[in-house]
């Protein structure tokens, strides 16, 4: 019989924070985030261990912990065969992927990542760089750099980094020639612990509560009420994707109407909605979408 605890590691550094937050939003508080490599959450079936991002799938490999997570970016580096339970798409910054960029000064004569034969590279992600540059059979020196890699583009040829809006690297006069790898966050599992029912279940559990608190992020609710002689034109005017909840009031004139809807289009729905006459418009946040 297996230990019922599941052991999961959450990252510590950059996203450290956007995953304490996450989880809140799914449920799960973890105390202690900011003092103890080993935080508390308010669930007596999981054991938390933050770690560094970089090393996290190489501990869930070796079944250390039995769930982690990282980066894609850290799971290719390391080469680590695991388990990918779910996407999460949330980075430190934005929900927008990362991008490990190939970037140059802005005074390099340099266009194309052919023109860099013979050079040195420097950048944290050493393998995943070394297997760029092979595919393209372009020769070139890989060295890892312990951080401010910026700092060390003009010390070098180039230099490949993370980035999520490219201000760093423009605050530092460099340019972009390429892109190695696109990465986003993933929940992964070591295999054997993905075969203990217990462990897999409880996996499962995080994965669609995690991913229902991305979803309410993009989202918002709609209520409103309408005149029964003006359902026709309301309903034209929601997206054509949405299906609304339709309810009786006690005015038998009138209905009320409840939908979900995309954040980014409601500055541009209300209005429309009220000129085609609907009355007590609310939009309210959501904690979580599950579909």
């Amino acid at each position: 019989m297996s230990e019922q605890i599941l052991k999961l590691g959450i990252p510590a550094g950059s996203l450290k924070n956007a995953t304490v937050e996450l989880f809140a939003k799914a449920g799960f508080h973890i105390l202690d985030s900011t003092r103890s490599y080993l935080p508390r959450i308010d669930d007596e079936q999981i054991q938390l261990t933050m770690l560094r991002a970089q090393e996290m799938s190489k501990y869930v490999e070796d079944g250390v912990i039995d769930a982690g997570i990282t980066g894609y970016d850290w799971i290719m580096e390391n080469s680590s065969d695991v388990v990918e339970i779910c996407e999460l798409a949330y980075s430190k910054a934005t929900s927008n992927p990362a991008r490990w960029v190939l970037a140059v000064p802005n005074e390099a004569q340099v266009n194309k990542p052919e023109e860099l034969a013979g050079g040195i590279v420097a950048t944290e992600l050493v393998n995943v760089t070394k297997k760029y540059f092979a595919d393209k059979g372009v020769d070139v020196k890989v060295e890892f750099s312990w951080g401010a890699t910026e700092v060390k583009a003009r010390l070098v040829d180039a230099i490949v980094e993370l980035t999520e809006t490219g201000t760093s690297l423009q605050a530092n006069n460099l340019r972009i020639i390429d892109t190695i790898i696109t990465s986003t966050t993933r929940f992964f599992a070591n295999q054997q612990a993905w075969q203990d029912k217990f462990k897999r279940e409880k996996m499962e559990n995080i994965s669609i509560m995690l991913n229902a608190a991305i979803e309410a992020r993009r989202k918002v609710g709609l209520k409103m009420n309408i005149k029964k002689e003006d359902l026709d034109a309301i309903l034209k005017v929601l997206p054509a994707e949405k299906s609304p909840t339709v309810s009786s009031l006690a005015d038998p004139g009138f209905v009320a109407i409840e939908v979900i809807i995309d954040d980014k289009i409601e500055r541009s729905l209300v209005p429309a909605l009220k000129r085609a006459g609907a009355s007590g418009v609310i939009t309210y946040p959501l904690n979580k979408v599950i579909h």
